[in-house]
């Protein structure tokens, strides 16, 4: 075993995503420069680089079919906007037309999905890339065909990486859902300390948060096995589809709520019990890192035998609270729950990489809401065509500021000016929070990459010296273009400064690189704030009300389940999906009105205790669609069915208070009233149930009277 030893910490460098990537990156960015400096045409490796980084840009996941469609139609793309800026470069009042209308156009093709956005935005940044030497191209079609020239290469590159390791997309994004799901599990077990005077808000929301990474991780996974996984196919000929539903089923669990955890913290505060769930807690994030790092290695997972030890001595800790306590039986009933949960999701950790049994092809269909066919993607753009559509919105501002910023650079006589439009098309975001965020990245990436420039340019005067440079900053850029995007910009400026030191112009263009930057992140935040703005606050009863909405249907799916049994049909998943999702989104909604302007944010006290009651709604009907079993008839199943109905009713009041078309008062408000005799009535599997609506119920009250409260603070006009 003398050689994986050598190679071991090779395999764990390489099983980085970001690594792995930035060695691709590596490839692409020589293939480009090596050749043009062995034929000495230094001015050919800015616009090959610049090609490479746009495609780079637009490069989607897909299957190898897939992959050779998005390329020919990347390449068509950038030809259509490398050509249309050579032919229109001496024209500014049609260029400034076209320039208008093809970054709205290319803008609305985000409606038909994310692959067609990041192609797009990259048809764009081409086009941008075309303009910065449209003034010195000898002819019409040599920037064009240089431009081009580096993007197929990358393209054909990205083609012979997907077939040697066409799985690895899939593997590291399913390594990221456990990874996700290993902070959850740790952010969970906070909340068994048995402490006295335990508030559990603060928990909650950070809860709330960490399942914001969980869902955007698992609709990552889903749409990467989309491209991969055949409906007929049989569910052990695809592991990873297998392991994406056990991933699904396991979040359901971990984000269930069996009773609330300030009164088991006061009953239990001199038992061990709640601590030792909160150590099968931590030991299961353990094991979801462990296949996290096997799913990206490309290994089997073994489980880990400590697992099975500390359960054991939960369940006799449990045994022996049964037995000497009596008088806690009633509470104890909910840890039996919670242990029963637990030990389910202890089985599916230990059976990652491992299905024990095949499943009906109902459950193992992957919903695809993505548009077939050229008709259904023109729908899918007809439908945003309205004033109230943000993608619509956001590509009025891009076009506008865009537009604008050329309209300065000929005013003023800016050279090489096109660089505000970069910073534009960068800056310029969807919603005000994130554009915020990119313009204060922006401008110090952009100043310390240039104050790091300038040096650089006096110590590697050579041209090899600054190619290699110019290599390992475009690396660096894509390395942290997701995770430190002022790091990526500060990089990304240094490989400008190299490239245009290529023609000579290095120094020149320090100084208004600077005040180009300066100007276009002015034009974003503009556009932003000025043009058809998105506040948060204008919309959040819109969004909690659809938050309400999709709890609502997942409930109505979950107590089908309790009629009809237990299956993972599409259905039920589409609507546990879109309930997480909804809730993700209510988050996200929340932390930006934070960032907006004073007067636009109303009612954080209301939205944060709102949000916080609506995950743990959430986390009950996800308890229930947990434990979901066939239920027989009979007048107790009948009272059960009055109380879900009841249940219902009070959801869908909420969402119309929301929207401001009911103000009931509180005291017209039913309050069901379910008393642990009434509970032991049930059998032992209805009991939870009753339980759970019990939970459900004791919030009620307090989510209606934020409902008016919100709503009323909300629709406030903007002066007050």
């Amino acid at each position: 075993m003398f050689f994986p030893d050598i190679f071991q910490p090779f395999r764990n460098y390489w099983a980085n995503d970001r690594i792995n990537y930035s060695v691709k990156v590596f490839f692409a960015l020589t293939g480009v420069t090596l050749p043009a400096w062995y034929r000495g045409s230094p001015d050919e490796i800015t616009p090959l680089v610049l090609g490479v980084i746009a495609a780079a840009l637009a490069e989607v996941d897909d299957n190898l079919r897939g992959r050779i469609k998005a390329l020919i139609m990347m390449l068509a793309c950038f030809l259509l906007a490398s050509l249309s800026i050579e032919l229109l470069f001496d024209y500014p009042l049609l260029f400034a037309a076209g320039l208008c209308s093809s970054t709205f156009g290319f803008t609305m093709l985000g409606a038909m999905g994310p692959r067609y956005s990041s192609m797009a935005f990259a048809s764009l940044l081409l086009a941008v890339y075309t303009m910065l030497g449209a003034g010195a191209s000898p002819s019409l079609w040599e920037q064009p065909k240089l431009l081009l020239s580096g993007a197929l290469w990358y393209g054909v590159l990205s083609l012979a990486w997907h077939i040697l390791w066409p799985n690895r997309p899939v593997q590291q994004s399913l390594a990221k859902v456990f990874k996700e799901l290993a902070g959850y599990f740790d952010s969970k077990s906070q909340l068994f300390d048995p402490v006295a005077n335990m508030n559990p808000q603060p928990l909650r929301l950070e809860l709330a948060r960490k399942n914001v990474s969980v869902v955007n991780a698992l609709n990552q996974a889903k749409a990467s096995l989309l491209q991969r996984v055949r409906r007929q196919d049989s569910v052990k000929e695809q592991p990873f589809l297998h392991i994406y539903f056990l991933a699904q089923d396991i979040h359901e669990r971990a984000s269930s709520s069996h009773y609330r955890y300030q009164d088991l913290a006061e009953r239990f505060s001199r038992s061990d019990i709640l601590f030792r769930f909160q150590k099968m807690l931590r030991v299961q994030a353990k094991s979801c890192r462990a296949i996290a790092r096997s799913l990206a290695m490309g290994r089997e997972y073994l489980h880990d035998n400590e697992n099975t030890a500390v359960l054991d001595e939960l369940q006799q800790s449990l045994k022996y609270l049964q037995q000497s306590n009596p008088q806690w039986r009633s509470l104890l009933v909910q840890l039996e729950y919670l242990l029963k949960n637990l030990t389910t999701v202890e089985l599916q950790i230990s059976s990652v990489g491992h299905p024990g049994s095949e499943i009906s092809v109902d459950e193992r269909i992957l919903a695809d809401s993505n548009p077939r066919g050229i008709k259904a993607h023109l729908l899918c753009i007809w439908n945003e065509c309205r004033l109230d559509s943000p993608l619509f919105r956001h590509g009025l501002r891009l076009a506008t500021s865009l537009t604008l910023g050329y309209g300065l650079i000929l005013g003023l006589n800016l050279q090489p000016g096109y660089w505000v439009l970069l910073t534009i098309l960068f800056v310029c975001q969807p919603s005000y929070s994130a554009t915020r965020q990119k313009l204060a990245q922006r401008v110090v990436g952009t100043l310390a990459g240039l104050l790091t420039g300038i040096p650089l340019l006096y110590l590697f005067p050579g041209q090899e010296g600054q190619l290699v440079l110019m290599v390992i900053s475009g690396i660096l850029f894509f390395a942290f273009r997701t995770v430190r995007y002022d790091l990526a910009t500060a990089f990304i400026t240094l490989l400008v400064l190299f490239c245009f030191n290529q023609q000579g112009l290095g120094f020149s263009v320090i100084l208004p690189r600077l005040g180009d930057t300066l100007l276009g992140c002015l034009l974003a935040v503009s556009a932003v704030v000025f043009i058809l703005p998105d506040w948060e606050s204008r919309r959040l009863n819109r969004i909690m009300a659809l938050t309400i909405s999709r709890h609502r249907e997942y409930l109505v799916q979950v107590m089908e389940q309790y009629q009809t049994g237990k299956r993972d049909t599409v259905a039920y998943r589409l609507s546990r999906r879109h309930a997480h999702n909804m809730d993700a989104r209510l988050n996200a909604a929340i932390m930006n009105m934070l960032t907006e302007p004073a007067r636009y944010q109303r009612a954080k006290d209301e939205s944060f205790r709102f949000l916080t009651l609506s995950h743990a709604m959430l986390s009950y009907i996800s308890t229930l669609g947990a434990h979901r079993m066939q239920l027989g008839g009979g007048s107790f199943q009948e009272e059960l069915l009055a109380q879900y109905q009841f249940m219902d009713k009070h959801l869908r009041l909420l969402e119309k208070q929301l929207m401001g078309s009911s103000v009931q008062s509180r005291g017209s408000l039913a309050k069901a009233e379910l008393t642990d005799e009434w509970l032991d009535d049930g059998r032992p599997e209805t009991r939870l149930l009753l339980q759970q609506l019990q939970l459900m119920f004791q919030i009620m009250p307090e989510m209606h009277l934020l409902a008016v409260e919100i709503y009323n603070k909300l629709s406030k006009p903007d002066s007050q």
